[in-house]
């Protein structure tokens, strides 16, 4: 019988195709929902292509009552209008990509829905994604916070940040370009938001995925 490769990743809006690598990577993840929550992560923000290059969508949470405020206890803030703006920036992006009439009745619900906390708005849009895409990975919330990993777990929770280098802190990533609408003025843009290459690329998305995964030796191939 074949050893479980487990992954234990945080939370996160719209993660970056490295994060959905690890969904199709892994046979189970379990998502931290004791962390203490950390502003400036891929908690509450992603970051999508526009036209003059990417930009960075953050969900305003309500200030917690501690400091150390475990991430499955924080609320959204309904302040600045964000799902409005999110929507029009996400819609402004991405109106010209091949998939996006498509795929945007599938989103558009979690910018009209009030959630009230981070960690389920989420978990839907993730389970969400991760079907339009046709994988099925399965995810789980964790019951603790664990700081001692057995053999064939994989600690991920902070190596996948937005200000960290995945070139340097995750050696089984390696992103492979795929049409980018704004590639010709911009270049290709790795690692954005996995709306970004859902958009673009379509049912191709998984693929890509796949393609982006070193076949590393503690890693047992479905």
């Amino acid at each position: 019988m074949k050893e479980m490769n487990i992954a234990y990743l945080s939370s996160a809006y719209l993660a970056p195709v490295e994060y959905y690598t690890k969904l199709l990577a892994y046979d189970k993840v379990f998502v931290e929902q004791y962390d203490h929550y950390i502003k400036q992560t891929y908690r509450n923000r992603c970051t999508i292509a526009g036209p003059s290059g990417e930009l960075a969508l953050s969900i305003p949470t309500v200030k917690p009552d501690t400091l150390k405020c475990p991430m499955k206890d924080i609320r959204i803030s309904d302040h600045g209008n964000w799902r409005h703006l999110h929507w029009n920036a996400i819609e402004s992006a991405y109106n010209n990509t091949p998939f996006f009439e498509y795929y945007k009745d599938d989103f558009r619900p979690f910018y009209e829905k009030k959630y009230e906390f981070l960690i389920d708005f989420n978990e839907e849009l993730c389970r969400m994604v991760c079907e339009l895409i046709d994988i099925h990975p399965t995810i789980e919330r964790t019951s603790e916070y664990k700081m001692e990993f057995a053999r064939g777990e994989s600690d991920l929770r902070e190596v996948i940040h937005p200000k960290k280098d995945f070139r340097e802190v995750d050696t089984e990533f390696v992103p492979q370009p795929y049409y980018q609408v704004f590639e010709s003025k911009l270049g290709f843009l790795p690692n954005l938001s996995i709306i970004d290459l859902l958009f673009n690329m379509g049912p191709e998305s998984l693929l890509v995925l796949d393609s982006c995964l070193v076949k590393s030796p503690n890693r047992v191939d479905h």
